[in-house]
């Protein structure tokens, strides 16, 4: 069978102020995560690595794959918090040395902490499991969310992606999404530009369930 190449769209690079849906299965589509000790070490590594760089909208955790809906920072804010680390005797990676010295740009910036975020999980996932090799598909892709309609579709579409999967037949029971920082407990997720967004928590609320039902049966690149 053919193998039909991958849309560029869905690996842009990244620019300031821009949002983003991120995703990432595993090689051969093994599974990514085996407990919820391992899952609860993803997002810890995720809240160390990245988050200090984007607003985080929404995410989901599958079996062999994840989703995540960011903005990223200004570069502005970016250099102050690496700025902020180094005074306080924080030995910043080479990379982003670089990048406070203007000598590699904010894309190139957020493309090496994404691999630096999943060469972390990678390692301690391998180490717990006696496992070798890579663990994620290279490389991951990203794709600029644009329009207010893309951005909704978008947010729905990761919180429902658990029954997509069939992991469960109500979405909003599943424990690894960020729906439940928007309806019950606190996360890591930017909930008062989100909710906002949508008009207020009811009106978030309702329209994932109306729209909900379309997203169970649809089929995208991103599933390929």
């Amino acid at each position: 069978m053919q193998i039909m190449p991958i849309h560029p769209k869905y690996f842009v690079d990244f620019e300031e102020n821009r949002i983003y849906h991120v995703y990432n299965r595993t090689n051969n589509k093994e599974l990514l995560f085996l407990n919820d000790g391992h899952r609860n070490y993803f997002l810890k590594r995720y809240c160390e690595i990245v988050a200090p760089l984007v607003e985080t909208f929404a995410w989901a955790l599958l079996d062999n794959h994840f989703h995540l809906l960011i903005k990223v920072k200004s570069e502005n804010v970016i250099k102050d918090f690496y700025q902020n680390l180094e005074l306080v005797d924080v030995e910043l990676t080479s990379s982003e040395k670089r990048f406070l010295k203007s000598e590699i740009h904010l894309s190139e910036l957020l493309e090496f902490t994404f691999k630096r975020f999943f060469q972390s999980y990678a390692q301690s996932f391998n180490k717990d499991v006696g496992r070798k090799g890579n663990l994620f598909a290279r490389p991951f892709k990203r794709r600029k969310v644009n329009e207010e309609k893309h951005l909704i579709q978008t947010i729905i579409y990761i919180h429902v992606n658990a029954v997509k999967h069939r992991l469960i037949k109500d979405f909003t029971k599943y424990q690894w999404s960020s729906w439940h920082s928007f309806t019950g407990s606190e996360g890591f997720i930017a909930y008062d530009f989100i909710i906002d967004f949508f008009g207020n928590k009811n009106a978030f609320i309702e329209t994932h369930h109306s729209h909900a039902q379309k997203y169970f049966d649809y089929t995208s690149e991103m599933d390929e």
